[in-house]
């Protein structure tokens, strides 16, 4: 089972100084208060965050969907196997859930990664000993796992505007995958009903400009182009990879997206929707499928499903953190 948690729409309000011309003596207007420097609000703490996701573990396992309707964000967002859930859907699920989980679970190796000065990541690992139930289906709690957060300061509290989970595997030795579909017989007299498509949906500003830059980032790594990764994301990124492995600073990213472990032909990016939880953060979910090989291994046709967060810089989107699930 993964759980699921986890964001609000920071206000922010500017406020505009013009003079409508200036003293006899050209000394220059009493504007003490107007120009007074906005108090910086003080960094959190891991062990502040990684106290809040605590509470949230606890609260999932009891199927506790109240703490979840002030914990989450209005605009919190998840991204598991392809499926965007939204908070009120999160909310509702939560409210079916029912856990055994047995005492001593941990939450462990905090680290906190500033996105800009009210949103930070939260990630760590999670060692957990029992299972969970929902929808009438009892599936083991997965562990270990490495779990991130993003987190966006609402007044004086923390809310919620993404959670994700990836369990902790060994990249050389990978769990087999589940066998895939049968595909449906070929009918030639459902033509018509294979060539009708929903239709495309309405382009989003947002969500084109992040997937512009993802995609950009994506062509650098698959041509390990180190100099082009380095102009594309922000001045400190992190990331956690599909076998839940956690990369703390933008020198270890760099030496993993440009090493020598995968060599990437092509790739496909789909499935993107973008969403703002500020002026200047945003929120990406897509899924990815990659041409060629990883540590020796064929990974053609792999799906990854992506969550990036973009931070902007001027009038460009830069990336921050990134979080990706296997398929």
């Amino acid at each position: 089972m993964k759980k699921v948690m986890y964001f609000s729409l920071m206000a922010i309000v500017a406020v505009t100084f013009s003079a409508c011309g200036a003293p006899a003596d050209n000394k220059p207007a009493n504007t003490v208060n107007a120009n007074a420097a906005k108090p910086v609000a003080a960094a959190p703490t891991a062990d502040t965050l990684l106290a809040l996701d605590k509470q949230a573990n606890e609260a999932y396992f009891k199927g506790d969907s109240k703490f979840f309707e002030g914990f989450l964000g209005d605009k919190f967002v998840m991204y598991d196997q392809g499926q965007r859930t939204d908070k009120a859907t999160a909310v509702k699920m939560i409210g079916g859930v029912k856990c055994d989980i047995k005492e001593g679970w941990k939450l462990e190796d905090p680290q906190v990664a500033k996105i800009d000065a009210d949103t930070y990541v939260l990630s760590y690992k999670g060692t957990f000993d029992g299972t969970c139930t929902m929808d009438g289906k009892t599936e083991k709690q997965p562990s270990p796992i490495r779990a991130a957060t993003v987190l966006v300061r609402n007044g004086d509290k923390w809310q919620a505007a993404f959670h994700g989970e990836n369990l902790i595997i060994d990249p050389k030795n990978p769990p087999k995958a589940p066998p895939a579909p049968p595909k449906p017989a070929d009918k030639k007299d459902d033509k018509a009903a294979t060539d009708a498509k929903p239709a495309a949906p309405a382009s989003d500003p947002i969500t084109d400009a992040m997937m512009a830059a993802e995609r950009s980032a994506w062509e650098a790594w698959k041509n390990k182009d180190a100099k082009k990764i380095e102009d594309l994301t922000a001045k400190e990124i992190t990331f956690v990879n599909i076998f839940g492995t956690y990369f703390a600073n933008k020198a270890d990213v760099l030496k993993d997206w440009t090493g020598a472990t995968c060599d990437v032909t092509s790739f496909t990016l789909t499935d993107g929707v973008g969403t703002a939880i500020s002026p200047t953060v945003g929120i990406l979910t897509l899924t990815g499928s990659v041409n060629g090989t990883c540590g020796g291994k064929d990974i053609s046709g792999q799906k990854i499903y992506g969550t990036s967060v973009y931070v902007k810089d001027g009038d460009a989107w830069k990336w921050a953190f990134g979080f990706n699930s296997p398929s």
